[in-house]
């Protein structure tokens, strides 16, 4: 039996019944990395001395009846932009090379009493700026379905090590579609919780107020399992909003009947794949057969998303990343003249392009004579985005279309043309942008056998209707696995 082909609750259950213990389910995962990380370089750092120590104190804790959850032993990967105390903490980012945090993000210290076994760091864009998990200082993370391809970004090493089963869960991070894209580009299921809803203490900003953790999963039923594990109100976090409820579990039914499902025309007009499309509409006739009901509708403002959004982003960027000086932690240059001399060279030497753009782009929008022409503007929009979300969910249950315009681009092609990377964020950002739910779910593959993925989009704190929804289509098909995946067996 391959432990790393079941799914995070499934292991939880033989975990739980004595069949497998937390050791061995960390061995087979552990034993996976090494086979196939070479390859696809889905992580930053594997930590396998502490994975197995955490995995047998978690074994212990379990035969003594002290967890009993459906996580207790079962092992993630985490983005490396969570801080974990004691292992290396890089964002994938020269200037970080070196940091070790004193202490754990809040959503890391709820899976951890939830008795989950962290195995590693995972690979991504660097400080979670950019698409494709290219800009990544220790190199792009390949796609498990097709290497010479990129995994989608940020949280593109999350996703991989999810399809290529190197864990069997993974948190990722979603500022601007971060985790629902590469879930779509990597055939897994991948949920951004409304915005407050899991702590943000220990994640390493680079948009606050669109900044949010989610799980990356094989399946819907595993990322409700895991959101209602890191989902609490955290007094530390300012922006953290404290809910009636944290269960998602509960939604797990396979029963659209009189679900509203509202279809924006604006998400299936230009620029979008006509293989996306037909199997997006598919997916929708399929919700339509068991009981939901459908209807176009026009969302309006799309097209500001992507430039409110990265106005918004990037001045929060600058502001965010200006603490890392060279001076209290991080990379500092060797030679310099003076202060000022080593601030210059150690964040000229430290940022990659991608970072150093946007940086430069959110001080130019702050800066005096533009804030107003700008940034402001860009609140602005922002503000009207979520209205046009509110009037549509006075109407629908759930808006349903692409997680990305196309499958996944081959590595390379991104990142030369800067504009064409943003644009790929179409269908993501808005939600952000409002604090809305999303969760991104496999629906097909195209004539290259790159898979598909659905979005599913809810209003703030209904991520029960999007479960639900997720949940009865993903009953009517069976989890494709990858070719690296398979080739395990």
């Amino acid at each position: 039996m391959n432990l790393m082909s079941l799914t995070a609750v499934e292991l939880g259950k033989k975990i739980k019944s004595g069949e497998v213990t937390a050791v061995e389910a960390t061995k087979a995962a552990l034993k996976q990395i090494k086979k196939l990380d070479g390859t696809y370089n889905c992580y930053v750092t594997v930590d396998e001395e502490a994975a197995l120590k955490e995995a047998e104190e978690v074994q212990k804790k379990i035969e003594a009846g002290e967890l009993t959850g459906p996580l207790a032993g079962v092992p993630v990967a985490v983005k490396d932009n969570m801080c974990t105390e004691g292992m290396l903490t890089t964002c994938s980012s020269k200037i970080l090379y070196n940091f070790k945090p004193t202490y754990t993000a809040e959503a890391v210290l709820n899976l951890k009493k939830a008795g989950a076994v962290v195995i590693g760091k995972t690979n991504m864009d660097e400080f979670a700026m950019g698409s494709t998990t290219e800009t990544s200082h220790f190199g792009p993370t390949k796609n498990p379905w097709n290497q010479e391809h990129v995994p989608g970004g940020s949280s593109g090493g999350s996703c991989a090590a999810v399809a290529a089963e190197e864990c069997s869960y993974a948190l990722g991070s979603d500022t601007g579609g971060s985790i629902r894209q590469p879930s779509s580009f990597c055939g897994v299921t991948g949920i951004k919780p409304t915005y407050g809803t899991v702590s943000r203490y220990g994640l390493i900003a680079y948009g606050s107020s669109l900044d949010q953790i989610g799980p990356v999963c094989k399946d819907v039923t595993d990322c409700a399992t895991v959101l209602e594990a890191i989902a609490s109100y955290d007094p530390k976090d300012s922006t953290s909003v404290k809910r009636e409820s944290y269960d998602f579990t509960s939604a797990l039914k396979d029963d659209v009947k009189g679900l509203k499902i509202g279809i924006p025309r604006d998400y299936f007009g230009e620029g979008l794949d006509p293989e996306v499309k037909e199997s997006i509409l598919k997916a929708a006739k399929v919700l339509e057969e068991k009981g939901a009901i459908l209807e176009e509708f026009d969302l309006s403002l799309v097209e500001y998303a992507i430039p409110a959004y990265y106005v918004i982003a990037s001045a929060e960027a600058s502001s965010n990343l200006a603490r890392f000086d060279g001076v209290k932690y991080g990379y500092r240059t060797k030679e310099y003249n003076g202060l000022h001399n080593m601030y210059k060279k150690s964040r000229s030497e430290g940022f990659g392009p991608e970072v150093k753009r946007r940086i430069m782009l959110g001080s130019f929008v702050l800066s005096s004579g533009y804030y107003d022409a700008y940034y402001i503007k860009a609140l602005k929009t922002k503000a009207l985005i979520k209205q046009a979300f509110d009037r549509a969910f006075e109407k629908y249950d759930v808006i349903l279309g692409p997680a990305a315009p196309t499958t996944a681009p081959k590595l390379g092609e991104s990142l030369s043309d800067p504009i064409k990377m943003y644009l790929g964020d179409i269908y993501t950002i808005s939600v952000n942008l409002a604090g809305l739910p999303g969760i991104s779910v496999p629906c097909g593959v195209d004539s290259k056998g790159l898979p598909i993925g659905m979005q599913l989009i809810g209003d703030c704190f209904k991520e029960d209707n999007i479960i639900r929804a997720a949940y009865a289509f993903e009953q009517t098909r069976t989890y494709e696995r990858c070719a690296a995946a398979k080739a395990q067996d």
